[in-house]
């Protein structure tokens, strides 16, 4: 099991990945490690050029946040190079593991203004090293991801706190991308919401062809215990995955 990790009395700024190991999903789980990502390793997507523009890059120069000159620098890797030593920050995150059986961390990195996609090792239980960027200073969170017909899609969030916000929707024939953005994904009632949701998984139903169901979480941070669930099916148009809202629907929805 994978998880987020803040340490006590630091907030929110350890942005660490724990993984702990159970021999059933229920647990007992024995705790093997946190820490950030891939330390010392820069992005396998980021060619000799852009290397030599990242040497460029100083962090004095861009202290003032949120600033056009600051937004490029991010995008170009900034803050990348500041976190190279002691790892990518990993917050918000899913795994997922590809028909081969190679799996995959993904999560929002670079003070959440950039998503990440990291290979496992054969274990499930380290990083290989090998890494992308996706959207960089795009501002995603919570992704979900499956795939069909070999093309990779995946849903995410924008950050904006507990508050819902519109989805984003993302797609590559390569798990390392190139991905290229698509449109909001959900159609219906406060569809420019998530329909009061946040994207957390999309789960493969067994025994269906094609069948796959988007799952987002309702958060309630006044009332926790009544936090809900939104799952719904994902449809196709043109190969093209949408989100409709439902009041119900059943597993037969899907033929």
């Amino acid at each position: 099991m994978w998880f987020h990790l803040e340490l006590k009395g630091k907030g929110y700024a350890a942005a660490r990945a724990g993984v702990a190991v159970s021999d059933t999903p229920v647990g007992p789980y024995r705790f093997i490690r946190s820490g950030r990502v891939n330390a010392g390793k820069l992005p396998v997507d980021m060619d000799g050029q852009a290397v030599a523009v990242l040497d460029t890059l100083n962090a004095k120069n861009y202290e003032k946040w949120w600033t056009p000159e600051w937004t490029d620098a991010v995008q170009k890797g900034l803050i990348v190079k500041r976190d190279l030593d002691g790892g990518q920050m990993s917050r918000d995150m899913t795994l997922y593991v590809d028909e081969d059986g190679k799996a995959y961390h993904i999560y929002s990195s670079e003070e959440n203004l950039t998503l990440q996609i990291a290979e496992l090792s054969d274990d499930y239980l380290s990083h290989t090293g090998n890494y992308v960027r996706v959207a960089p200073a795009g501002h995603n969170e919570a992704p979900a991801i499956f795939k069909k017909d070999g093309t990779y899609w995946m849903i995410t969030s924008g950050c904006t706190g507990w508050a819902p916000n519109e989805a984003r929707m993302f797609s590559s024939s390569s798990i390392f991308g190139p991905w290229s953005q698509h449109p909001n994904p959900c159609v219906g009632p406060k569809s420019e919401l998530t329909f009061g949701g946040q994207s957390t998984y999309i789960l493969k139903v067994e025994g269906k062809k094609d069948a796959f169901i988007f799952m987002a979480d309702i958060w309630r941070p006044e009332h926790p215990s009544d936090a809900r669930y939104i799952w719904l099916p994902v449809q196709f148009k043109e190969g093209i995955p949408y989100v409709e809202w439902m009041d119900n629907w059943t597993l037969d929805f899907f033929q």
